[in-house]
C-alpha cells in the first residue's frame, strides 16, 4: 500500500484509494481472524494481527486530519509501522501451519505492495 500523497493548500492530503484500500484490508483481516481455529496459538496471533491490521486504516484516516507536514508524515509513518507488524503476524499464522496459506498470501501481498 503505497502512500500517493495530494496537496491542497499547504495541508498534504492522502490517496482516496488508499483510505479505501485500508479499509478493505481491515474487513479481509477480520474475516479472517473469524475463520480461525479458536485454540490458544491461533487466537493469540489473530488477536495480534487483527490489532494491527485495524491499525493500518486508522493510523491513515488519522493523517488526512495531519495539521502540518510533519505531522502528515508522521502518522502515515505510524501506519505503515502498523502494515509492517500485520505482515509479521501472516507470516507467522502461514509459516506456523495454523491458518491456510490460500487465505493468508492476497493479505500478505497487499500488505506487502508498498
Amino acid at each position: 500500500m503505497k502512500a500517493e500523497g495530494k496537496t491542497t493548500g499547504a495541508m498534504p492530503r492522502g490517496s482516496t484509494e488508499l483510505l479505501v484500500r485500508t479499509k478493505r484490508f481491515a474487513l479481509s483481516v477480520i474475516n479472517l481472524y473469524s475463520a480461525l481455529p479458536g485454540n490458544t496459538v491461533c487466537q493469540v496471533l489473530g488477536k495480534q494481527l487483527l490489532r494491527s491490521a485495524t491499525s493500518v486504516g486508522a493510523h491513515y484516516r488519522e493523517a488526512q486530519r495531519a495539521k502540518s507536514t510533519p505531522d502528515f508524515i508522521s502518522k502515515v509513518e505510524g501506519s505503515l509501522q502498523e502494515l509492517d507488524e500485520t505482515l509479521y503476524w501472516l507470516e507467522l499464522l502461514e509459516e506456523s501451519d495454523t491458518s491456510e496459506s490460500a487465505s493468508v498470501i492476497p493479505l500478505k501481498s497487499e500488505a506487502g505492495n508498498r
